[in-house]
């Protein structure tokens, strides 16, 4: 596909951890065209990944807790900012119509059979069939390779302000060698347990000397509240009282960071922090934090992957994780950071 596009829109509206694993992309796109003008539309969860990004120009934010209201002012916007190239990253109904609605004359999406709800339809340009067997992050690449672009170096260069770089400092209030365990999930499916979270939190101070900071959103209070109840001493329970660009900063200065398949496991992954992720109701083949796909853990049951967002039998995928595997996992993180701090000495 060849293409000198002046005003480009990325549409990717969706989760933390499908925005994480696109900028990337946008990266290339800065890249590969220098003079052009680059847009992305987006809900507001995951707008703050974007502000101060040196390859987005603008963000159009599409409010969806007020569709009825919203809708309509921001396909104005979409339309009169008269783009030429539209990236669909989404491959859903909503995104491919907000494609169609730019006036683009090159719209570019996922091949007709990875998409849903007959996204295709509103594009005209289509990336190769892939299916589900790759991950997320190389698929968004392939729009950089259908431009003609290189696919690499993958970078994010999230960057937070001198402001909350000492809004992080005082709320880990001295604390320097930990390990984050992130907390819930949108998927009721994916999460953990606060007493399995506590005995591995335990565990883990236990067998490497390392702090234990709780990150999640307010909906994962109580779960963080009852862990601390379980598990006092060596923690510090931020669940609840970050911004997400903060929650950011707190991962880029852990050792290492634990938890389920949510946006916070991408955004350790973005900013180099090893991840040990837990895994049940959904597959680190698709959904995986890029580059430490070997620290996975999986839970067992005849159903997993069921990609179910609420399970109908307790989680037993869950709940069968092993607290021992995680604290291995951790021991490796560990040891290839000493060892690579070694050969850079």
């Amino acid at each position: 596909m060849t293409v000198n596009p002046q005003r480009i829109l990325i549409v990717l509206l969706g989760s933390i951890g499908d925005v994480t694993r696109a900028v990337p992309v946008a990266n290339l796109v800065r890249r590969g065209f220098p003079k052009a003008k680059l847009a992305w539309a987006i809900e507001p969860a995951a707008y703050p990944l974007l502000l101060h990004h040196p390859a987005v120009d603008e963000v159009i934010l599409f409010d969806r807790t007020r569709w009825w209201r919203s809708v309509l002012p921001f396909l104005r916007r979409v339309r009169s900012e008269r783009f030429d190239l539209v990236l669909d990253l989404q491959r859903h109904f909503k995104s491919g119509f907000i494609s169609w609605c730019s006036g683009a004359p090159d719209r570019l999406g996922f091949h007709p059979r990875d998409t849903k709800e007959f996204n295709w339809l509103f594009n005209n340009h289509y990336i190769p069939r892939m299916g589900d067997g790759i991950s997320k992050l190389p698929h968004y690449l392939k729009f950089a390779e259908t431009l003609g672009l290189e696919p690499y170096p993958i970078e994010w260069d999230l960057r937070l302000t001198e402001v909350e770089e000492a809004s992080i400092e005082r709320m880990l209030g001295g604390v320097s060698d930990f390990a984050v365990f992130f907390v819930g999930s949108k998927w009721e499916s994916k999460h953990w347990f606060p007493a399995e979270t506590a005995r591995s939190a335990a565990e883990i101070q236990q067998c490497y000397g390392l702090d234990i900071v709780l990150l999640g959103g307010k909906e994962n209070i109580s779960f963080a509240d009852e862990v601390v109840g379980l598990r006092p001493l060596g923690i510090v329970n931020l669940v609840g009282k970050t911004s997400l660009r903060e929650a950011t900063g707190i991962l880029a200065r852990a050792k290492v960071a634990i938890g389920p398949d949510t946006g916070l496991m991408h955004l350790s992954a973005a900013v180099g922090t090893p991840v040990v992720s837990l895994w049940g109701a959904t597959d680190p083949v698709r959904t995986g934090p890029h580059g430490y796909e070997d620290f996975a853990v999986h839970g067992k049951a005849p159903c997993s992957p069921c990609y179910l967002r609420r399970c109908p039998i307790g989680r037993i995928c869950m709940r069968s994780i092993d607290i021992a595997e995680i604290t291995a996992r951790v021991g490796m993180v560990l040891s290839q950071k000493l060892e690579a701090h070694g050969s850079q000495s």
